[in-house]
């Protein structure tokens, strides 16, 4: 059991490289194609649905090296419907509202098996159980990591890159407390991502699309969640929000932005980090580069926030909030233009 997640981690690769060649090829035949515009960073025709090559890589593994619990059947059943709309996305561009109905529908499945945050950890001792608000905080929690990813999902490599530190980081965390489920998951996805890369990484031949973006989002909180379950601690919660700061507070600060000048928030505009890393005169591949190493380090903050107590773990988030707050008004990333 000890050293599965290796396997998995290695069947979820190859299957996703193998698989990605023709994932290209079906997106071009059903039309799921990303046509540039003045928002986006490419410039020819692109195709979509790569995620349905991790989808199917993290399926495989998962299928080949664990036993389906029924937790875990319901991760996958789950990880099903939200790439079922992601693939329609990628072919139909669904309305914000409807892709926010398929999340919602997605994240039902989970509370349906009883996968949901029941209660937290009190840092005095103890426990606080979130009865009635239970339901509603799992599904804010996976619709959240859902479209965080998704929203970074704006260079050649990007998303898939900074979802691989951050699953890489919850797995060494997963190992190193024994929570051995949670590393074969994780493995899983981590594998498929990174199978993905070689041909998502400047100059990309294929997009994640929705699909994989909103799949990975979806699994990362799904997984956090059964760890915390499997676990009894809230750190299964922290480690992934943490390595996944970036987007997280990339979005952030985008509702921000748009609130602040008077836009509606789920309009897209060019006000990203990495849209602000172009226009400093980075090029892509140098602005992902940098992304990825503050991915790195905030999945490093993660890892030490699992040794501390939970005063000096408050400390530890308050420099990181600190240093992203004056590293994002260096930038102007709260600025409209």
């Amino acid at each position: 059991m000890n050293r599965v997640y290796i396997l998995a981690f290695l069947i979820a690769l190859l299957a996703s490289f193998l698989l990605t060649p023709y994932v290209k090829k079906l997106a071009f035949k059903i039309g799921a194609l990303d046509r540039p515009n003045k928002r986006k960073v490419h410039h020819k025709v692109m195709p979509r649905l790569g995620g349905l090559a991790i989808y199917c890589g993290f399926l495989l593994s998962v299928l080949c090296t664990m036993h389906i619990s029924r937790d875990v059947l319901g991760l996958l059943l789950g990880g099903t419907v939200i790439m079922i709309v992601g693939v329609i996305d990628d072919k139909y561009q669904l309305p914000a509202k409807v892709k926010l109905l398929g999340q919602i529908l997605a994240a039902c499945v989970l509370v349906l098996f009883d996968i949901k945050i029941e209660w937290l950890n009190n840092p005095w001792g103890g426990y606080f159980y979130l009865e009635y608000f239970s339901i509603p905080l799992t599904i804010f929690w996976v619709i959240s990591f859902t479209n965080v990813v998704n929203l970074i999902d704006g260079l050649d490599g990007l998303a898939a890159g900074v979802s691989a530190i951050a699953s890489i980081t919850v797995i060494l965390v997963a190992v190193q407390q024994g929570v051995f489920p949670v590393a074969i998951l994780t493995a899983a996805l981590a594998g498929g991502i990174i199978g993905f890369i070689r041909y998502n990484f400047n100059p990309a031949s294929i997009f994640m699309g929705d699909t994989g973006s909103m799949f990975i989002g979806y699994m990362l909180a799904a997984i956090s969640i059964f760890g915390a379950v499997k676990s009894a601690a809230t750190i299964a919660l922290i480690v992934p929000a943490v390595a996944l700061g970036l987007p997280i507070m990339d979005t952030a600060f985008a509702i921000l932005r748009r609130y602040t000048n008077g836009r509606p928030i789920f309009q897209p505009d060019k006000g990203h980090l990495h849209h602000r890393l172009l226009a400093m005169g980075m090029s892509q591949r140098q602005a992902v580069l940098f992304m990825y190493a503050i991915s790195a380090t905030l999945s490093v903050a993660a890892v030490v926030l699992t040794e501390v107590d939970g005063y000096f773990a408050a400390v530890v988030i308050a420099i990181i909030v600190t240093c992203v707050a004056i590293g994002a008004k260096k930038i102007g990333i709260l600025n409209d233009r």
